[in-house]
């Protein structure tokens, strides 16, 4: 889903955040005012926000912070250099995570690495709708390739949430957790998902597309569709949040060597470092299963990252999927 190339061009004209005049706009495109205010109107469409001032013209609320292929690969350490096959961008895709999936059935390589500066429909657990205005957060998934089957993949999601911590903390982001079983967190508010999709055999090669989702900026109205407590690194850092090239960087450099070495390494080498960032261990939750909710106090994952959930009446159940809500 690739965006009319008028809208390219205005977005590219409009992303330095600075005023320009209709007229201006309108020379640079080749078109007449009203084609330029016709655009602009559409704008908001893709999460971004427009201002109009009688005698300066328009300008974005927010400079578009573009992502850039030679940049990200420029801040990657040797080794994710060497793990990564190609690194694709686009301004406007329906989702990272099914676009790597369709590529993985055309024989994409593994290490091939998806971003996106809009998701027309980004996806999060269950099918929820993943909001990721146009230049304002992370939207990134990468293929990766495994000789085994998904059974050896178990607990992978859990070993991505602390890569992506990882990758936050080196960036001197602080306060950060994670929620069972794969939800970034700060200070009780998410900051990030991450969703896993595998596609091959029961017991043989797999292919594996993880996906993971970030959110740097979000404005007000774009929030607004937001059913959860969230926050983003604008908020966290005080305006301040990271390049998002910088950002992406970060995340690959984590990812790719967890990608990497998971068959081998597998989720113990992780647990205890996933446990120390657990925001949830001791507190009270439900955890919905369909139709069914269940209450109770988490006790922590077991060793193969499961949720343990703690009884009124002392007994401990063990679950393998479900949707957590914190009590209060």
């Amino acid at each position: 889903m690739e965006l009319p190339e008028i809208k390219k061009k205005l977005l590219l004209l409009l992303a330095d955040g600075e005023f320009h005049s209709g007229t201006e706009l309108a020379a640079n495109l080749g078109v007449s005012r009203s084609a330029v205010w016709k655009q602009l109107q559409k704008l908001p469409e893709l999460g971004v926000d427009i201002a109009a001032v009688s005698g300066k013209g328009y300008r974005l609320e927010k400079a578009i912070d573009w992502l850039d292929a030679m940049l990200i690969e420029q801040a990657l350490s040797e080794t994710s250099r060497a793990l990564l096959a190609e690194l694709e961008i686009h301004q406007s895709i329906t989702s990272t995570n099914s676009h790597l999936m369709a590529r993985a059935q055309d024989h994409a390589a593994s290490g091939t690495v998806c971003l996106a500066e809009y998701q027309a429909a980004g996806r999060g657990r269950r099918g929820r709708e993943w909001i990721s205005p146009l230049g304002g957060n992370i939207s990134m998934s990468i293929l990766w390739r495994f000789q085994q089957g998904p059974a050896v993949l178990s607990g992978l999601s859990l070993a991505a949430g602390v890569a992506a911590i990882r990758a936050l903390q080196s960036l001197d982001i602080k306060g950060l957790g994670l929620k069972w079983p794969n939800d970034i967190y700060w200070q009780g508010k998410k900051l990030g998902g991450i969703l896993v999709e595998v596609a091959g055999e029961a017991n043989g090669p797999c292919s594996v597309v993880l996906g993971i989702g970030l959110n740097v900026y979000l404005s007000e109205r774009e929030a607004q569709n937001i059913t959860q407590a969230w926050v983003d690194l604008q908020g966290i850092l005080n305006g301040a949040a990271p390049p998002r090239n910088r950002l992406a960087a970060a995340l690959l450099d984590e990812l790719l060597p967890v990608l990497a070495g998971y068959e081998k390494r597998g989720l113990q080498h992780y647990l205890q470092e996933w446990r120390s960032y657990d925001c949830m261990s001791g507190r009270s939750v439900t955890l919905h299963l369909g139709q069914n909710s269940i209450t109770g106090v988490v006790y922590g994952i077991d060793a193969d990252g499961m949720l343990l959930l703690k009884h009124e009446d002392g007994s401990i159940q063990v679950f393998t999927s479900g949707e957590v809500s914190f009590n209060g």
